[in-house]
């Protein structure tokens, strides 16, 4: 129960009500100690981009067939795309390792020749469900087939970070991390964020603000003041910020007044640091679509260096059961806003790329064989994107398994040849800095290695 009502809290109740603190707020929204922008090094970050409802992997980057009746050929008549120029505006982009893109995602081919990019193959969870609920929440506490797990593996990672105050003789004594070191530009924070680390959810910069008229009315239980009366706009500020301090301060509260303290430090630092009006890049436009834009706030605050170290998005629509078609159908389309706001984010970052990297990730794949609505079911293994300067990019990961009939998980899926584990613990070690000894409690159960998906 403390989860569920964190989360609401952090998603629902929080992002409708905003905040706008300003440096003469109560006491407890200003004890935080961590280091002002620009102060601390910078760390760096990781974003993941969750696709719910499952992405068709064998879509996205399928095996070039050099044959002419492959297994993708045979088993999906009307949805196989070919590396072949007479396939004319449906030709697959040749990638150069026995693979293919998409057409529609072809504003990430320009970050995978510059060897920024790579795919990781046929990777998903040991676990065989094909329940989009039990997968997503297998796949975002990182605990497959284990339904008890209360915390999310990127809130595990966030919590085994550390944090040295910055020109300490020694390395430096702890300093206590940003407010928003984990950041979820959701309604809701999401299974991979919650728990004790103070992962906050944010839909929308702009709104992430307490307006006094809004928090008094809910306060007192009346409507908005009648016409004739007047009320200071600092008075109105005063009574809000008043009234939410007695409420999350109250130590009767417990798990709510935690999550108050580090929702409200959250704001205040946001309001201080990164409520201006962005404007990315020259010549960077972002897809107007909730992707887009998700991943454009994503910048404006590693752009603020508020200290974010760990970012999440999602892109939904992804299960394709019906009318998948091919370079147009609703595959392409959620293709085409991935691929062209992944590309906008990394054009965005500039200089700031050597910091970051994006992991695309997907609960499970669809089967090899098209159905009979000219869409795709539930399947098993899927493929990832990865993105950054420190990634072995221009590379298909992992093993191979085929599309042959045997070599099919029974006999109808693409099978699971990389866990998903692999992959996040690469990442947590490699680029966030997590210690190889933390991996296990970081994802108690796994006994595999880490895939060598970074540069050493």
């Amino acid at each position: 129960m403390k989860l569920h009502r964190r989360a609401f809290l952090k998603g629902s109740a929080v992002s409708v009500l905003g905040l706008g603190l300003s440096g003469s707020g109560p006491l407890f929204l200003r004890r935080a100690a961590w280091a002002a922008p620009g102060t601390a090094r910078r760390r760096p970050v990781l974003v993941a981009v969750f696709q719910r409802g499952a992405m068709d992997g064998l879509m996205a980057v399928p095996p070039l067939e050099r044959e002419l009746r492959g297994p993708l050929s045979r088993l999906r008549p009307s949805l196989a795309l070919s590396a072949a120029r007479a396939a004319g505006e449906e030709q697959v982009i040749d990638l150069g390792v026995g693979f293919g893109l998409h057409p529609a995602l072809a504003g990430l081919q320009p970050l995978w020749r510059d060897g920024h990019l790579a795919v990781v193959h046929a990777v998903g969870s040991p676990d065989p469900t094909r329940s989009h609920f039990d997968a997503q929440d297998y796949m975002e506490t990182a605990t497959p087939g284990v339904k008890s797990t209360r915390t999310g593996w990127l809130d595990r990672v966030v919590g085994e970070l550390g944090h040295e105050a910055p020109g300490a003789p020694d390395g430096g004594a702890s300093q206590a991390p940003s407010p928003l070191r984990a950041v979820a530009m959701t309604d809701v924070l999401p299974r991979s964020l919650q728990g004790p680390s103070g992962g906050v959810a944010i839909s929308e910069l702009g709104e992430f603000r307490l307006h006094g008229d809004v928090a008094a009315s809910r306060r007192t239980g009346r409507g908005p003041r009648p016409r004739g009366r007047t009320t200071s706009r600092d008075e109105t500020s005063e009574a809000t910020r008043s009234a939410f301090e007695a409420l999350y301060s109250d130590p009767a509260a417990g798990d709510l007044a935690r999550t108050g303290v580090e929702t409200f430090e959250a704001m205040e630092a946001l309001d201080a640091h990164a409520s201006a009006v962005y404007r990315p890049a020259a010549g960077v436009r972002y897809p107007e679509s909730p992707l887009g834009g998700a991943l454009r706030q994503v910048a404006q605050l590693i752009k603020a260096d508020v200290g974010l170290e760990v970012a999440f998005t999602e892109s939904g629509g992804w299960d394709t059961h019906v009318q998948q078609g091919t370079i147009a159908g609703s595959f392409a389309r959620r293709a085409r806003d991935l691929g062209d706001s992944i590309a906008a984010f990394w054009r965005d970052l500039g200089a700031l790329r050597s910091d970051v990297v994006l992991l695309t990730m997907t609960e499970f794949g669809r089967t090899v064989a098209e159905n009979g609505s000219a869409g795709t079911d539930h399947g098993r293994a899927s493929c990832m994107f990865a993105l950054g300067e420190k990634v072995r990019g221009g590379r298909v990961h992992g093993a191979w398994p085929g599309l042959e009939h045997e070599q099919l998980d029974e006999g109808r899926d693409l099978a699971v040849a990389t866990d998903f584990r692999s992959v996040f613990g690469e990442l947590a070690v490699g680029h966030l800095g997590v210690g190889e000894s933390e991996l296990a409690g970081i994802f108690p159960g796994f006994g595999g290695s880490r895939l060598p998906l970074l540069r050493g």
